[in-house]
C-alpha cells in the first residue's frame, strides 16, 4: 500500500480479526477503504478508524450490503412513515453452507477469534438498526462447538438474543451447516412484528427463496455442486444487457459500487483544489455520507462493533447477558 498513489481504494476482504490492522495501514498510507463486515471486533477500534479517517479526509465504507436490498429500503421507508407501528419482537436466521467447513474458514474461524453470530448475524442486527433506528442495549449469545476437518475447534452454531432500547427482542440463529444438497445456497430470513394503535404490523422477508428455481443438468453450477437450486436474482448475478458481454446486477454489486463510486466522486469533487481546501471538502462529503446513512460507515454503523464486542464476551461466558451503554463513552459490561 505504501507504493500506491494516495486516495486510491483499498478493498479489505480477509478474516475478521485481521481487519483492524489492515484498515489502519491503509489509512496511514492515505488510502480510502471499503471493508467487509464486520469492520472490526472492538468499538475502540472503530472509533480509532473513524477519527483517523476523518483527520485525513479519507472515506471508509463497510460492506453491509443488505442495506441496498430493495425490500430493506422499502421497509425502512414504510417504517419511518409509521406504516408498521413500533418493532417489538422478531427473529432472523442466516445458516451458511456446510462446505464452508472445508474452506479456509477452518484455519481462522476458531472459538478464540469469531463465531457465526459475529460473522453473519451482524447483517441482520445492522439491518434492524437500519430499518428502525433502534439501538441494541443487551446481548446474549450461546454457541455450539465442533471440529473443522483440520481439527481446529470453532463455534459452528450460535443463537443470539438482542434487546433494543424500546424493549424489543430479536432472536438470531446462525451457523455453518446448511446442507450442501439443499436447494438454497444458505437459509436466511427476517421477521419483525410491530405494535400499532389497535393492531399489529409485520415485516417478513424470506431471503432464501425469492420465487426462482433452477434445476441444472450439469455439475458445478449450483452451490456445492447441487442441481436443484433456489436462485436469488437480487443479490449478485451476471445478466445480458444492451452492451457487450454481461452486466453485474443486484444489491450485492450495488453496495460495493456505491462505495467505489463515492471514492470516485470525492476525487472528482476535489480535483484541482489546494491541499487545505481539498481536505475541507473531503471532510464535508464524508459527513454528508455519514448522515445519509445508506452506505455503512464507522460513524453510522458503530453499534455493530458494540454488538460484536458484547457478543464475543457473552459467547465466551456461556451466553451471559452483556449490556451496551451509550452516552459520551459507549462501552459494554457484563449484566450483574
Amino acid at each position: 500500500m505504501a507504493s500506491m498513489e494516495p486516495h486510491q481504494a483499498v478493498i479489505v476482504a480477509i478474516p475478521d480479526h485481521q481487519h483492524y490492522s489492515t484498515v489502519i495501514e491503509a489509512l496511514e498510507n492515505n488510502q480510502h477503504v471499503l471493508c467487509a463486515k464486520p469492520l472490526v471486533l472492538k468499538y475502540e477500534h472503530t472509533l480509532e478508524i473513524e477519527q483517523l479517517a476523518f483527520e485525513k479526509g479519507l472515506f471508509v465504507g463497510v460492506e453491509y450490503h443488505k442495506r441496498f436490498d430493495r425490500r430493506a429500503l422499502l421497509a425502512k421507508r414504510h417504517y419511518s412513515l409509521g406504516h408498521f407501528g413500533k418493532f417489538v419482537m422478531g427473529e432472523a436466521k442466516m445458516i451458511e453452507p456446510y462446505y464452508y467447513r472445508y474452506s479456509n474458514f477452518q484455519n481462522w474461524f476458531t472459538t478464540d477469534k469469531t463465531d457465526p453470530f459475529v460473522y453473519v448475524g451482524c447483517h441482520y442486527v445492522d439491518l434492524v438498526y437500519f430499518i428502525t433506528g433502534l439501538k441494541p442495549v443487551e446481548i446474549s449469545v450461546s454457541g455450539v462447538k465442533g471440529k473443522f476437518p483440520n481439527g481446529n475447534e470453532g463455534f459452528l452454531w450460535a443463537n443470539g438474543r438482542v434487546v433494543y432500547e424500546n424493549g424489543a427482542i430479536l432472536s438470531v440463529i446462525d451457523g455453518l451447516g446448511y446442507p450442501d444438497d439443499g436447494a438454497g445456497s444458505n437459509e436466511q430470513c427476517l421477521k419483525m412484528f410491530c405494535e400499532g394503535k389497535g393492531k399489529t404490523g409485520l415485516i417478513d422477508h424470506d431471503d432464501q427463496f425469492r420465487g426462482v428455481i433452477h434445476s441444472y443438468i450439469k455439475e458445478g453450477i449450483g452451490c456445492a455442486g447441487s442441481f436443484y437450486n433456489y436462485i436469488n436474482p437480487d443479490f449478485f448475478r451476471l445478466a445480458p444487457w444492451e452492451g457487450k458481454g454481461y452486466k453485474p446486477v443486484g444489491y450485492g454489486y450495488e453496495s460495493v459500487a456505491a462505495s467505489i463510486n463515492t471514492i470516485y466522486n470525492i476525487a472528482n469533487e476535489t480535483a484541482g483544489l489546494s491541499k487545505d481546501k481539498s481536505l475541507i471538502k473531503r471532510r464535508k462529503m464524508i459527513k454528508d455520507i455519514d448522515e445519509k446513512a445508506l452506505i455503512a460507515t464507522p460513524n453510522n454503523s458503530y453499534i455493530n462493533e458494540l454488538v460484536t464486542e458484547a457478543a464475543r464476551m457473552s459467547i465466551l461466558n456461556d451466553g451471559a447477558m452483556v449490556k451496551i451503554l451509550y452516552g459520551k463513552n459507549p462501552h459494554i459490561e457484563m449484566r450483574k
